[in-house]
């Protein structure tokens, strides 16, 4: 009877929990930050000094994630919509406005990341391809 009693406690206790919160479920294959570590010309220390990388970690509204990225200089941001058949779809991109010395980076990525259309995450890589032979391969922040 304690058993019992306990168990249906514990089901009472997590649906009040559960249907109080008002953070959404995140998607944890997508939603987190992301590092470049793969893209175009670029060595992958390169990256890694510009500290190149973008930000899922937004809640979803509506299906989009709200995200961010940065490549050395300006801060950018983005919606970005991940469906369940590998297709993506990247728009409302915009930036700060900084004038820096190298944007080289910069300026190449976000031409080609707005034209990424499909994605795969395997294990801790996300990577992004635009049909044509181009692509960006990302790392999961909290594994490298």
């Amino acid at each position: 009877m304690k058993k019992i009693l306990l168990s249906v406690f514990t089901v009472l206790f997590l649906g009040l929990v559960l249907n109080c919160s008002t953070v959404q479920i995140k998607d944890p294959h997508i939603q987190r930050e992301w590092m470049l570590v793969s893209f175009g010309n670029f060595t992958k220390n390169e990256l890694v000094e510009n500290k190149a990388g973008i930000n899922l970690t937004a809640n979803k509204e509506k299906g989009k994630i709200r995200g961010s990225a940065f490549m050395g200089c300006n801060n950018m941001f983005f919606g970005s919509e991940f469906k369940n058949n590998g297709k993506v779809k990247i728009s409302e991109i915009g930036s700060t406005m900084k004038a820096c010395q190298n944007m080289d980076l910069e300026t190449k990525f976000s031409k080609s990341f707005q034209n990424m259309t499909k994605y795969s995450v395997e294990g801790h890589f996300l990577t992004l391809s635009d049909g044509q032979g181009n692509s960006m391969k990302f790392v999961a922040a909290d594994w490298d």
